[in-house]
């Protein structure tokens, strides 16, 4: 028996690389946008808050189990900045330039330019579900300011791998979704379901 689940967001790449990885377990993903959900509100200092609070505002607009993640990147070096900032770090409109921009130029007088991607999943069953199930994936890397690359979206082209030698921008997909925050998140989440 498939069990349709609503994921709360619009971003047409997570819908379809959660699909693919829930369409096993018996899940249809839905986008938010689909079933004509407006996002919702992410007032919070962290992840999880924001992450709860999205799948909380799906599931109870749309009756139905809801999936949401909150994630970004924090730097140790900037007091964990842009972290829940990350996708309106340089403000309004969301743009990856200016946010790129704007965090280069933040760390240029500092050391330590060691940063991490940080994604966190909340999935609940109903909108007061008291036991939402939640996963986390962490994804440590360094900053440098050339962007490399021409993948991903976001930090990415500025995220420096530096076991691999490559910034996530020059990863394929395949690799991305191996070692990435988001596939840390959602196999744990899986392993969860499972």
């Amino acid at each position: 028996m498939t069990q349709t689940l609503v994921l709360a967001s619009n971003n047409a790449g997570k819908l379809a690389e959660f699909g693919q990885l829930l369409a096993p377990l018996g899940f249809d993903l839905k986008s938010q946008g689909d079933l004509h959900i407006p996002e919702a509100e992410e007032p919070f200092g962290t992840f999880v808050e924001n992450a709860l609070a999205k799948a909380r505002h799906a599931s109870l607009i749309s009756g139905l189990p809801a999936l949401a993640d909150d994630s970004g990147i924090c730097v140790p070096a900037l007091g964990g900045a842009p972290g829940v900032q990350s996708a309106r770090y340089a403000g309004e409109p969301r743009l990856d330039a200016a946010n790129n921009a704007k965090l280069v130029h933040d760390i240029a007088r500092y050391t330590d330019k060691s940063a991490y991607y940080y994604c966190v999943l909340v999935m609940v069953r109903h909108a007061a579900d008291p036991q939402p199930i939640i996963a986390d994936g962490t994804w440590h890397g360094s900053l440098i300011e050339q962007p490399r690359g021409q993948g991903g979206f976001g930090y990415d082209p500025h995220f420096l791998l530096t076991r691999l030698g490559k910034t996530a921008a020059e990863l394929s997909a395949e690799e991305k979704n191996t070692l990435s925050h988001r596939g840390q998140a959602l196999r744990a989440l899986l392993n969860k379901l499972a």
